[in-house]
């Protein structure tokens, strides 16, 4: 769109660099003197939804749009914005008027099928998506969506035809040979082997492109039992990986030191009380890849319990606490965002919230949380595996919530987090060194949590599960306080979308076969177990205390 205005020029710049506090000040200024100016109206209510100053957002855009209704862009915002206000009907009613309007333009139904998607209807999306392709097949991102839409809702083999599209068409795109190789039940060809070690040899890939490539190869070579050849190529996404991050070991380690500071029963017992009192929430915490989706798949098959995602809610509400306070941390991420330095660093900082304070963030949760239960089931998952390092402030917003903490063999467990590409959030998984180093802090500030706040984290086992997985799951079930259901030990039959990289693994029965795949990368593991140091050298007697 060619805008004329030099203000809203200016406005518009300012939002392509995230300066989304001087777009606001420049387009309050120019509303004063045109006050129908549509654009100008479109303009800030994006800039106030950066803000997620959602509720001035719609109402600026429900203006624009009775200024002018046949201007689709306040429309398209519009829907993003009533979805993040849980207003789904409402949304699906505006694309419904763009898709009136404009019946064959695949920009409308690609935004039906973000929707969809949004609200769980990946099959929905899965169609919207084709619409789209069938309409303008030169961008990848439909074709990536689609096939991670089909792969959501358990249908790998249509995935796996719908990623290999997208590698035909756009052979450079590392994200669609990963998300084939993520595939469990998808084995690449001979032929599509040496393309990926041509892209490779060529020289010409974007970094990011050759990261996921190299970690589809090491999948494509672990498949075929060629183990040190996997584990190089896995060596060289990780590497390459790890240079793009600043990632510093030592500030988690300082992060579970002051939680230890701060966190002692004497702090809980003056905060005794505070909070929201809901029973609603069921937090899934651990070690990413230690067995935590299949935990929340067998809780989702219970009658009173919903499954919803990784949710973000709380490391969200961190960052808002942070961004006032100073330090910020991130679990597993690069560094701590400093926002002042005469103020304490999160978590000590919260020794200057009040106690209802503490029970409006907990109202805040479940708020930005009832966009994602769909089912009117009395409690609800929330499986971000990164708030183990939030429980403290986890029981003192929300005290009634159930914790349940999921840990898997250390080797076990990281070894398949470092044979896994993480797009986000995960810049510890990318070195043996570090990962040693993570697990160890994980466990310790995991040890303080039980101690401070004795019997409120039930753990989980995975070895243990997939043993005796009734009594594992008669015992998850007693610490809830809900009766044990039978269908729960047939989880792999509860039909919901699930969205992590164990989408595949939960819609089958518990089985070993990947209890030991560590053992096959032995040989390379000594910075790994170095840094694991007593964590690991404990974990057989951890498992047997137990019992």
């Amino acid at each position: 769109m060619q805008i004329e205005d030099p203000q809203l020029r200016k406005a518009m710049q300012s939002l392509r660099e995230n300066r989304p506090q001087a777009a606001e000040s420049i387009l309050r200024a120019h509303l004063e003197a045109h006050p129908d100016d549509v654009l100008a109206l479109a303009l800030l209510a994006e800039t106030l939804f950066r803000f997620e100053r959602n509720q001035e957002a719609e109402e600026l855009l429900k203006r624009a749009i009775a200024l002018k209704p046949d201007f689709p862009g306040p429309r398209h915002t519009l829907v993003s914005v009533l979805l993040m206000r849980n207003k789904p009907q409402e949304a699906f009613e505006q694309v419904a008027e763009l898709l009136r309007r404009e019946p064959a333009n695949p920009n409308h139904h690609a935004l039906k099928a973000m929707a969809h998607a949004w609200v769980g209807q990946h099959a929905e999306a899965a169609a919207e998506y084709a619409i789209v392709l069938a309409g303008n097949p030169q961008q990848p991102g439909p074709w990536l969506a689609r096939a991670h839409s089909l792969r959501t809702i358990g249908k790998s083999q249509e995935a796996a035809e719908a990623y290999r599209a997208a590698m035909a068409r756009f052979p450079k795109l590392g994200e669609a040979w990963w998300s084939f190789a993520n595939l469990k039940s998808a084995r690449f060809t001979d032929a599509e082997m040496q393309t990926m070690q041509g892209l490779i040899a060529a020289g010409d890939l974007p970094v990011e492109s050759r990261v996921q490539i190299h970690f589809a190869l090491g999948k494509a070579l672990e498949d075929k039992a060629d183990f040190a050849q996997s584990f190089e190529h896995y060596k060289q996404a990780n590497a390459l990986k790890r240079a793009t991050l600043g990632y510093n070991a030592e500030m988690t380690s300082v992060y579970v030191q002051n939680c230890k500071t701060l966190f002692t029963g004497k702090f809980f017992e003056h905060f005794r009380g505070a909070g929201s009192q809901a029973r609603d929430p069921i937090f899934v915490v651990g070690m990413p890849r230690s067995g935590s989706t299949l935990v929340e798949q067998i809780l989702a098959s219970h009658s009173q319990i919903e499954g919803t995602m990784e949710l973000r809610i709380v490391p969200y509400l961190v960052g808002r606490i942070s961004a006032r306070t100073g330090l910020q941390f991130r679990a597993g991420q690069t560094h701590p965002a400093l926002a002042t330095d005469s103020q304490a660093p999160y978590p000590e900082s919260l020794r200057n919230v009040e106690a209802a304070d503490f029970e409006r963030l907990g109202e805040e949760y479940l708020e930005r949380a009832r966009m994602h239960r769909n089912l009117n089931r009395p409690h609800f998952v929330d499986k971000m595996p990164d708030n183990f390092a939030h429980i403290g402030l986890i029981r003192l917003m929300l005290p009634q919530a159930k914790i349940i903490d999921v840990r898997r063999h250390p080797l076990a467990c990281c070894v398949s987090c470092f044979k896994h590409y993480f797009p986000l959030g995960k810049d510890f998984s990318f070195g043996l060194g570090d990962l040693g180093r993570y697990y160890a802090d994980y466990v310790e500030l995991m040890a303080h949590w039980d101690a401070v706040l004795p019997g409120q984290v039930h753990r989980v086992f995975y070895e243990h599960l997939v043993d005796e997985p009734e009594r594992e799951i008669r015992r998850l079930f007693d610490h809830l306080g809900l009766a044990f259901e039978p269908q729960t030990l047939r989880f792999y039959e509860t039909e919901r979308a699930v969205r992590t990289p164990s989408a595949e693994q939960v819609r089958r029965p518990i089985f070993r076969d990947a209890m030991e795949e560590w053992r096959h990368f032995e040989p390379w593991l000594e910075p790994l177990k170095s840094a694991l140091g007593p964590a690991l050298d404990g974990y057989a007697d951890a498992l047997a205390r137990a019992r």
